[in-house]
């Protein structure tokens, strides 16, 4: 099976790695001619992983006409601009296809969920179906190869099998999953918990008190998760709590990174001044506010996330709130 990813950043790059080193032939699509030409010449995606040598087997371009023989496109891009890629990309797509999607979030003024817009966008006689490839995952240990594992989720469970036989290997493991609501709402909430665990690290709060956030942040995932007809087991695996974790716990994560800087500053003013990265949980932190006040759906970490993020209230008196809210069991 051939493969075209489009994206030739960090997670593109690493996934096209995976495929490399798996003898399957694979294609970066990418707009950076520089990028292009490091990763084609140098075997390098200094951008990203400095010096550190990548499968040469892997080839870069700009040209879109390499989608026409693709038996699984992949996207690999934010979620801001998966619908107009998506749409793009089936312009040259001659059959029915697997669609992968990485990205975790929502679709900027619908609020779809992505395998929702590339199924509303590609055209039904160019689409096999939508999986999710999501999970614990940095690109940046990927690329080294260390031992990962992660979902191929999908509706259609044999296209979800074909993905994973297609990237799994020594290093990354792939399981499969079927249950498409609750593995992409619990990785796209789970990078606002993230920036809530990077706040309350910059704020000088240590161990005890990120277990406690990772634990409430689950019992939020599930709690959405499941009122949109997500199975409540999905969210104990890697998609649910194996995301949580991992995103919670690692300065890898830009999520984290950016609730590390506005918990440090106390304030959210210069961050949102100079932040120029990707950081999918800013948005999502407003799309699952908006959508629980009209379902009523009790997410009071994510609420004060967005209280912090769209309404500038001070980090910590955020946290001094959720501490002192009324008490009650657990379960």
């Amino acid at each position: 099976m051939k493969t075209t990813i489009i994206g030739s950043g960090s997670w593109g790059t690493a996934l096209a790695q995976v495929l490399a080193d798996n003898g399957q032939p694979v294609c970066l699509i990418g707009v950076d001619p520089a990028e292009i030409e490091d990763i084609n010449t140098n075997h390098r995606n200094s951008k990203y992983f400095g010096d550190y040598a990548i499968n040469p087997a892997i080839h870069a371009t700009s040209d879109w006409a390499s989608l026409a023989d693709a038996d699984v496109v992949l996207f690999a891009v934010p979620t801001q601009v998966i619908e107009s890629v998506a749409a793009k990309a089936a312009e040259f797509v001659s059959k029915p296809v697997i669609w992968v999607n990485v990205s975790k979030g929502f679709n900027p003024g619908t609020d779809e969920r992505m395998s929702e817009v590339i199924r509303r966008v590609v055209p039904k006689e160019k689409l096999s179906s939508v999986v999710s490839l999501i999970g614990p995952s940095h690109a940046e240990e990927v690329i080294e190869r260390q031992l990962t594992s992660i979902d191929a989720v999908s509706l259609k469970e044999a296209d979800a099998i074909a993905i994973q036989q297609l990237f799994s290997n020594g290093y990354l493991r792939i399981y499969t999953g079927t249950d498409e609501i609750g593995s992409e709402l619990g990785a796209a909430i789970k990078n606002v918990m993230a920036i809530a665990s990077g706040i309350i690290a910059g704020l000088g709060y240590k161990d005890n008190t990120r277990a406690a956030l990772i634990t409430r942040g689950l019992q939020e995932m599930i709690r959405f998760g499941t009122h949109f007809g997500g199975n409540p087991t999905t969210f104990i695996g890697l998609t649910g709590i194996g995301d949580l974790i991992v995103t919670c716990s690692s300065v890898n994560s830009r999520n984290f990174q950016a609730g590390y800087q506005i918990g440090k500053e106390n304030d959210v003013t210069h961050f949102l001044k100079t932040n120029k990265k990707t950081t999918e949980g800013i948005r999502t932190a407003k799309v699952v506010h908006d959508i629980a006040a009209r379902q009523h759906i009790d997410v009071p970490i994510c609420e004060e996330v967005y209280q912090i993020l769209y309404e500038g209230k001070e980090p910590r008196n955020c946290a001094n709130d959720l501490m002192l809210r009324d008490l009650k069991k657990e379960f």
